[in-house]
């Protein structure tokens, strides 16, 4: 594409102001002039090749252009009877630098904010800048349209007519159209009219589009009046502040292209989601906010940059007051609609206006996410995330997974609500789950071995921490070997009972024999485990018992502080009563004496209790131990009866999820 300048006027409208130069170098700031502004704006969208044509005080024009060192390869064309003639002789005159090329084609004394370059530039047919907004000017040019394309161009039509503005993008071969009957006109020394009027006589086969900029700043410098009020415009325009918000960790192309053009809208405010944020609608960010704040505050158009703490942007928008948010527009539908809707609704309230993108869908994306994915399932990575959520969020859910199936379950099951997202934190490898899924009974009958196996399935597809029942840890030889498989393997946290004996599920409470262990043996084997491991990511939380048996709460207290002292990363407090009144006491003592120790809590009886109020009470971890299996087979069995009393399949239809969406949840190998 070549950008064609017109430039050859004599600017006598302007009194003193065009004495010494032409009108184009007039200064619509101290440090801008009509000329600089458009040139620089050529060069900011990547266009290279500039044809100007020239007239009085040719010389000045093009040393001024010089002056300005821009990346611009710029063919001054004279025209040298343009005293005598109008601009349609100077595009004659350089119809030769003009021939077989895509035209950006401007006035010299035109100015005109960024957001209208980039609408003209964007435009897939050819197309010129017209206003619904403005009066019809007296004698400036307006534009008749007609089935959505412009008829005529003059300063002499009123009907069926908007104001336009001499900002062009022609495609080749309507460009080529115009040139020719240019050239017909001069040729037939029809030379002191304008450009338009040989337009007008091929408008039928050369398409141009009306583009509607509305109150955008795209307008002519005819006069002194003129200059006042555009160059009050320009400053208005250059004081507008843009927010954006980003989550990412990664900056790839497609993000510097978004915030290059919202930079180009105004001053640019980034708005970075705080980690919890990330967290609770997508995958744990690869680097913590701090450093993803930086990132953004090291990139060439971005102003400043602050922290967005939830999905909403309500908060900052109201703060920051921006001129325009950007955004991509991938939000229009899907859990994001709620979100363009509340924006969309602050932005009412002040006046300011939303800008939407068409969003990048390239595959190439899609492959940075999936390598992000795969580098968040590393077992390094993986291992610490338990910790680093909980000190985010200061509570994490876990749901139980006992297969590869389960687990992406719970990996992808997201809840969108009002622009808000909520999915679980972690899985629960437990050993209850694990037996069932393989028939077996829960008594630490499944060997470790076994158990390993499905940690593998669910780490080979999924990302999230693992928390893994471990049941009475064995004995405490076994248990340091077990430690040092869970790590190495990636898992976040064991689990261990203070229980002995032939393993019984605690839900049984004093219905079955169950021995609780002492305090000493237990501490001990805590502390062996810790002294088994490698990292200090992992943690080993001791699950007591003591309220399962009835042995009151003065023995859970008693052996909570014991097991902490002996080196535990957290403690689980169990009960099987329907009402949380016991659990909240304990964890109501508990914090009196220890405010930093994570509790964990597994509310299984007492399931009335929101996320909300464990985490108002001091809980730090709320693990969902065995829901996917006892609601997932008697879902199977139903299925099954309802086969075996209809002879066929077809009433199961109802029941199944399609195969399509077994595909979605299965991701392929990369």
């Amino acid at each position: 594409m070549k950008v064609l300048i017109l430039n050859s006027g004599m600017g006598s409208r302007m009194g003193v102001l065009t004495s010494e130069h032409p009108k184009c170098m007039t200064e619509l700031s101290s440090q801008e002039t009509i000329l600089s502004r458009q040139l620089r704006q050529i060069a900011e969208v990547g266009i290279q090749e500039v044809v100007m044509t020239t007239g009085l005080f040719d010389s000045v024009l093009v040393n001024y252009c010089k002056s300005l060192e821009l990346p611009l390869h710029i063919t001054f064309v004279k025209n040298p009877v343009y005293k005598e003639t109008n601009y349609i002789y100077s595009i004659y005159c350089a119809r030769e630098e003009l021939k077989d090329e895509e035209i950006l084609l401007m006035h010299g004394d035109l100015v005109f904010e960024n957001r209208v370059l980039d609408a003209v530039l964007e435009s897939d047919e050819s197309c010129m800048t017209v206003s619904s907004t403005l009066p019809l000017p007296k004698k400036d040019f307006k534009a008749v349209i007609q089935e959505g394309y412009i008829k005529k161009i003059g300063i002499e039509f009123f009907n069926d007519a908007m104001a336009a503005q001499p900002l062009y993008k022609l495609k080749q071969k309507d460009w080529q159209v115009w040139l020719d009957r240019i050239g017909k006109f001069c040729e037939a020394q029809n030379v002191k009219c304008y450009a338009e009027n040989a337009l007008n006589e091929i408008s039928d086969c050369c398409r141009i589009r009306p583009l509607d900029v509305r109150d955008d700043l795209c307008a002519e410098v005819d006069d002194p009046n003129d200059l006042a009020v555009i160059a009050e415009k320009v400053r208005q325009v250059e004081q507008r502040t843009v927010y954006m918000c980003f989550s990412a960790d990664m900056v790839h192309s497609g993000h510097i292209a978004i915030i290059r053009r919202a930079a180009r809208l105004g001053k640019l405010l980034v708005g970075v989601l705080s980690d919890e944020a990330v967290i609770s609608y997508r995958r744990f960010p690869l680097l913590p906010f701090a450093e993803r704040k930086a990132l953004f505050e090291n990139i060439s158009g971005v102003s400043r940059v602050v922290e967005q703490k939830t999905l909403s942007y309500r908060k900052n928008l109201l703060q920051y007051q921006p001129d325009y948010v950007v955004h991509g527009d991938d939000w229009v539908s899907g859990f994001q609609k709620p979100i363009r809707e509340e924006v969309l609704d602050v932005l009412s309230g002040y006046g300011g206006k939303l800008v939407e993108f068409p969003y990048s869908r390239d595959e190439k994306y899609q492959k940075l996410e999936n390598h992000a994915r795969i580098h968040l399932s590393l077992p390094d990575v993986r291992r610490e995330r338990l910790r680093k959520a909980m000190e985010l969020k200061g509570l994490v859910t876990a749901m139980e997974a006992h297969s590869g199936i389960t687990g992406l379950i719970v990996e992808k099951t997201v809840v969108y609500e009002n622009g808000e997202s909520r999915q679980f934190d972690a899985m629960w490898v437990s050993s209850l789950c694990d037996s069932t899924a393989k028939g077996k009974p829960d008594i630490e009958l499944v060997d470790m071995t076994s158990r390993f196996r499905t940690i593998d399935d669910i780490m080979e597809v999924t990302t999230k921490p693992i928390i893994f029942d471990g049941d009475t840890g064995g004995l405490t030889e076994h248990f340091v070997y077990t430690v040092r498989s869970l790590e190495r393997m990636g898992v976040s946290a064991v689990i261990i009972e203070d229980k002995t004996g032939l393993k019984k599920n605690s839900l049984f409470g004093t219905e079955v024999e169950q021995t609780q262990d002492s305090v000493e043996n237990f501490c001990a084997k805590i502390t062996a485990g810790k002294r088994a491991q490698k990292t200090k990511e992992f943690m080993i939380i001791a699950r007591i018992e003591s309220l399962i048996l009835e042995r009151g709460m003065e023995d859970a207290l008693r052996r909570s502080e014991a097991y902490v002292k002996a080196g535990a990363d957290g403690i689980m407090i169990h009960s099987r009563k329907k009402e949380p009144d016991e659990i909240f006491a304990f964890v109501e003592q508990f914090r009196k004496k220890d405010p930093a120790t994570p509790v964990v809590v597994v509310p299984t009886s007492f399931n009335t209790v929101t996320e909300e109020e464990f985490k108002n009470r001091g809980v730090n971890v709320v693990i969902y131990a065995n829901q996917l299996t006892r609601t997932g087979f008697p879902a199977m069995r139903h299925a099954a009866e309802t086969i075996l009393r209809n002879h066929r399949a077809k009433e199961c239809d109802d029941m199944c999820m399609s195969i399509s969406e077994i595909i979605r949840l299965i991701p392929e190998e990369e």
